[in-house]
Order: C-alpha cells, then sequence, then structure tokens
C-alpha cells in the first residue's frame, strides 16, 4: 500500500481531532506533501470545530492551491471570526492565486455576517473582473451581502440583472425587504413567485410580526397552512408572538398541541414563546404549566415567569419565583429586575420594591436603566409617596422620558392631585406634544375635581394642536378568528344583534345600581350624547359579543390597546357580578381578572 493509499485509509478511520492529529504528524514525518491528501485532512479539521488547528495546519502549507483557500475561508466564515475570510482571501490574491466561482460566496457571507458593506462591494468588482458574476450562486451571494448591509437599492439591482433566478435568489430578496422593514416590496416579491418553500413563507410570518403587523403575519401563515406546509420551530415562535399581542389563544393553543402530536423538541425557545403567548393571553395557569414541564430553564424562561405573574397581579408569588430562580443558581440581568419591580408594584409592596431597586446596583452591579426608573417612579406614585416619586425624577442620572412622567400622572389622577398632574402633564406634553393620551388623562382628573373650565380648554388645545383622541380598539378571539371592535364603528356584520345585546346589558346593570360615568367622555356635547359615547366604548361591544357568542363557562378574554376607562371598568366588574361571568381585559398597562363584582388590579391602574 503506498503512503496516499494508507493516509486515504487513516482518514476514514479518523473519529477525533486527536486521531487527525496523528495523521498531521505523520504526513510531517513522511514529507507528504500531496496537496489532495493535503485538502482532506485540512477539511476533516475544519468539520472538527478546531478552527484554531486548522488554521496552523493550513498555514503549515507551503504552497496551497485555489481549493485549500477556499476550504479554510469557508470554515472561518461561519467561525467566530468571519472577518478571517477576508484576511485569506487578500492572501490568496497576493499569493497570485487566482478565486473561482466557490471563493466569492465564501467571503461575501463572511462580509454579510458583520455587514462589510465596502468591502462586499469590492469583491462584487473582483467577481465582474474575473467574470464570475453571472453565476447564479455568486449572484444569490451578492443579494445576500446587500440585503444584511441594508443596502437594498445594491441587492435589487444584483436580483434584477440576473438572468436566472431560483428560490434562494427570490428569499434571498424577500428577506433583505422584510428585515429591512418593507414588507409592502417584500410582499409583492412574495405574491409574484411561483413555488415557495419553508424558507419563503418563515421570512414573510418573522417579517411581519417583527414590525408588529400581528394579523397579517397571522394570515400569511393560515395560508401557508393551506398549502401544506410543514412549519418548524422558528415559525412557530413567531405564530405565538403575533398570538400573543392580539389575544390569539384558541390558535396559541393549536400551536402548543401541534408541537405535542408531531414530538417536537421542547426547546427553551419555543417553551418560553409557549409561556408569554399564555401569559399575555391571560391564561396564567397554562403558563405555568409549561414552565413547570420544561427540563431546561435559561434565564429568559424564568424572567418571562416573572414578568407574565406580575402583570397578573400576583407579585408576591412571582418575587417567590425569583428567589427559586438565584437559588437555582441563575444570575439576574437587568430586564428579570423589570419583572421584580413590578411585581412590587402590582402588590403594593413598596418598601420591599425599593430594597430591590436598591440590590440592582448594589448587589448585582447592574447600572439601572431607565425603565427601572420607570417601575420605580411607578411603584412610589401608586403608594400614593407621589413627593417621594418627585424626588427620584430629579436625582436621576439620565434625563426623563415619558416612560417616567407617565406613570407619576396616573398617580396623581388616582390620588387627585391636581396641582402636581398639570406640572406632570406639561412635562409629557413637552416630551410628546402629539400624545393624545396624555390630554385625555388630565382632562378626566379635571373633569373628576369638578375643574370643567380647565378641561374644556384642554380640549380647545387639542384642537388647536391638531392632537387626535386615539380610537379604543378591543380584540376578541372566537374559534381561532379575531374580531376587532373600534369605538364607534358599526362595520361588525353583527353589529345590531351587538347594539341590541349591550341595551339588554345595561338595562340588568342600571337596576344594580350603574350610572354612567360622564366624565370620561371629553366631549362639549349634551349628557344623554355622553351616555350614548360611553355606550360605544370598544370593550363594552367585545363584551357584548362574548355573552352572545358564548357560554356560561367561557372565559371573555379581550385585548384593548388604550387603557380602561374608569366607566368601562366599573361596567364589567357589574357584568362579571350579574352575568356570573369572568372576563379578562389585558389594557395598556396591565392585566384585570374580573369576577364576582370584583377585578384583580383593586381598582388602581
Amino acid at each position: 500500500m503506498n503512503g496516499s493509499a494508507l493516509v486515504k485509509l487513516l482518514l476514514q478511520r479518523c473519529a477525533t481531532v486527536n486521531h487527525l492529529k496523528q495523521v498531521h504528524a505523520h504526513l510531517i514525518a513522511h514529507a507528504n506533501n500531496d496537496l489532495f491528501t493535503l485538502g482532506r485532512l485540512l477539511n476533516l479539521l475544519c468539520n472538527s470545530q478546531s478552527l484554531s488547528y486548522a488554521q496552523s495546519f493550513f498555514s503549515s502549507i507551503p504552497k496551497p492551491n485555489t481549493f485549500l483557500f477556499n476550504t479554510i475561508i469557508r470554515a472561518h466564515t461561519t467561525g467566530p471570526n468571519p472577518q478571517n475570510s477576508i484576511f485569506l482571501y487578500i492572501d490568496l490574491l497576493k499569493a497570485g492565486i487566482l478565486p473561482d466561482a466557490y471563493t466569492f460566496p465564501f467571503v461575501l457571507k463572511a462580509c454579510a455576517r458583520f455587514q462589510a458593506l465596502q468591502e462586499g462591494r469590492t469583491l462584487h468588482c473582483h467577481a465582474l473582473k474575473f467574470g464570475f458574476d453571472s453565476y447564479l450562486y455568486v449572484g444569490n451571494a451578492l443579494i445576500h451581502m446587500y440585503s444584511f448591509s441594508d443596502c437594498l437599492i445594491g441587492a435589487r439591482q444584483m436580483f434584477d440583472e440576473m438572468a436566472l433566478r431560483d428560490l434562494v435568489s427570490w428569499n434571498s430578496m424577500i428577506n433583505g425587504y422584510a428585515k429591512c422593514g418593507d414588507l409592502e416590496e417584500a410582499r409583492r416579491l412574495f405574491d409574484l413567485m411561483g413555488e415557495k418553500n419553508l424558507i419563503t413563507w418563515s421570512a414573510m410570518i418573522s417579517g411581519y410580526v417583527q414590525m408588529g403587523q400581528f394579523k397579517e403575519g397571522l394570515d400569511v401563515f393560515y395560508g401557508s397552512q393551506a398549502c401544506g406546509v410543514k412549519p418548524h420551530e422558528s415559525i412557530l415562535v413567531s405564530v405565538l408572538a403575533a398570538c400573543a399581542h392580539v389575544g390569539g389563544i384558541e390558535q396559541g393553543k393549536w400551536v402548543h398541541a401541534y408541537v405535542k402530536a408531531n414530538g417536537m423538541h421542547m426547546s427553551v425557545i419555543m417553551g418560553t414563546a409557549l409561556m408569554d403567548m399564555y401569559a399575555k393571553c391571560g391564561c396564567l395557569n397554562l403558563a405555568l404549566d409549561v414552565f413547570h414541564s420544561m427540563h431546561e430553564k435559561n434565564l429568559m424562561a424564568w424572567t418571562t415567569m416573572i414578568k407574565g405573574m406580575a402583570m397578573h397581579g400576583h407579585g408576591t408569588e412571582a418575587l417567590e419565583l425569583f428567589t427559586q430562580m438565584e437559588e437555582e443558581g441563575v444570575t439576574p440581568d437587568d430586564i428579570t429586575f423589570i419583572g421584580v419591580l413590578c411585581a412590587c408594584t402590582h402588590a403594593g409592596l413598596v418598601d420591599k420594591g425599593l430594597h430591590y431597586f436598591k440590590s440592582i446596583s448594589e448587589v448585582y452591579g447592574i447600572s439601572p436603566k431607565i425603565e427601572h426608573y420607570g417601575c420605580l417612579v411607578d411603584l412610589l406614585a401608586r403608594g400614593g409617596r407621589l413627593q417621594k416619586a418627585l424626588c427620584v425624577i430629579k436625582d436621576m442620572p439620565m434625563e426623563p422620558d415619558a416612560r417616567i412622567w407617565g406613570p407619576l400622572l396616573a398617580g396623581c389622577r388616582f390620588n387627585g392631585e391636581v396641582e402636581l398632574a398639570e406640572l406632570v402633564a406639561n412635562h409629557l406634553i413637552e416630551l410628546e406634544p402629539n400624545d393624545s393620551g396624555v390630554y385625555v388623562l388630565l382632562g378626566n382628573i379635571y373633569a373628576a375635581s369638578g375643574r370643567h373650565e380647565d378641561a374644556k380648554k384642554l380640549r380647545i388645545l387639542m384642537s388647536s394642536k391638531g392632537v387626535v383622541k386615539n380610537p379604543g380598539c378591543s380584540l376578541f378571539e372566537l374559534e381561532g378568528t379575531t374580531h376587532q371592535f373600534i369605538v364607534g364603528d358599526t362595520s361588525h356584520p353583527q353589529m345590531r344583534e351587538i347594539q341590541e345585546k349591550w341595551e339588554e346589558i345595561e338595562r340588568v346593570i342600571r337596576v344594580e345600581g350603574y350610572v354612567p360615568n360622564r366624565t370620561q367622555v371629553l366631549l362639549d356635547v349634551e349628557e344623554e350624547e355622553k351616555e350614548e359615547a360611553l355606550s360605544w366604548h370598544s370593550e363594552k361591544m367585545a363584551i357584548a359579543f362574548g355573552l352572545m357568542r358564548t357560554k356560561g363557562d367561557h372565559v371573555i378574554r379581550i385585548v384593548k390597546n388604550l387603557r380602561v376607562c374608569s366607566d368601562c371598568h366599573h361596567v364589567t366588574k357589574l357584568i362579571s357580578k350579574v352575568y356570573g361571568r369572568q372576563i379578562v381585559v389585558r389594557d395598556r398597562t396591565r392585566f384585570h381578572h374580573f369576577k364576582e363584582g370584583q377585578c384583580s388590579c383593586n381598582d388602581y391602574w
């Protein structure tokens, strides 16, 4: 058996890096510089995840050829330092070796990984010079590089000039548009495509979800199911994120059932997405079931569960979970402490919250961010310590923004502090002059304190500035379909029956002592018109629809885009008592669990 045949046999039997090193020693001992043999060994070393040794071995080769350069360049492309691929490409040129069509996709992929647009453009010029720009896989690599370097003009120009395109070409272009937020153009290309694969559907679904267009993302997912596409984990995680935001509990449960039925591995990412979905859809017990069933939990999983319990008002339990997390050796980060502080806030544990805030820097060495100060201000304001909250704001190491002043204004409303509310509102209006929520909240504070002239002036100010109150929007899912209700909108196909149901509800709850809270209507209209305006609030329409279409044991779950007004909050408590129904409302600030005439927020939100 000759030397090359022996080495070939030895390489076939190598199972570890040490075995490969022994073959390397054999080559050195026998002065074997056969490039084919060296190439086989280098390829195995690159695939063995011992990149430093592979690089050392490559550097010892006296006259490497293009194949050997491509092998080590490819390894660095997916390694921890992709820029090394570019340095090796430069070494290749300096050595007088010509690149081939396989060289460019590897180096361009490296450029995409760290967004080296200038180097990528230079490589594009080289590909033109060497005549490889017309190769399909080189063109695809260029589209990928330009897209990931946020140069969509270059990517689109390359795409349009390609004589031949394949799925990779289309997917790269669609993914580029989706990544940069141009979903209109991404969707146009998506609809123009003939054949689509899993990557195509994934790019479109995740693009919509990442840009907050959750309904559109779910619609694309439904389309993929109609085409028989079997989703992978990343698609399902995106779908769960969309369900979490629109309150799509039935679709979220379907995803959970699909994972189980198909024997998919419950990874930390999937488990955390399920927990987040259940928690944000108001099913805290189901979120806890997923949490306890997970064999592996990382910091994100613990943090998600802590935050979920906090937003549902289970502050004490959330803090117990935090203690358990630390006992299991998981170190909290800055995001964890946002959940911890929120837990203290909703449980009314002001002193404990102050203790945890202090420990962020003193015990854990984390510099509090503006979000932590916002939680602290909220904690103090809810606890009635408004002046203390104001002192915290004045002593902050950064400039306060709406995340700081907003909770203090809410505290002023709850505690009836009109003068402080005016001061806080002025700061908020200066920061966000077009935020209608500030004007509405201050107007409600004026109205509640009997300062109706000031409320009227505020309405005039809003009008002069062109500030329009954001319309309330409530979502209610039924049998996998999300129904949307917008204040004053009559487009729902069952709106006539819904209005009749609401009139019935109102008659029943008036017997229980309901009197409309007209101060919640910032309109210069007659009292009867104010009552009518209140009756069209979006969550009331959603609740009426829920009572129409569901049975007594069905929990009515609603997601609202704005803070629940006092009148709707009072009404929902009465409905839960009179109709014996459990109603869960997620508004802009927290969850409200209504049952037997009570709310989990204890009337503070």
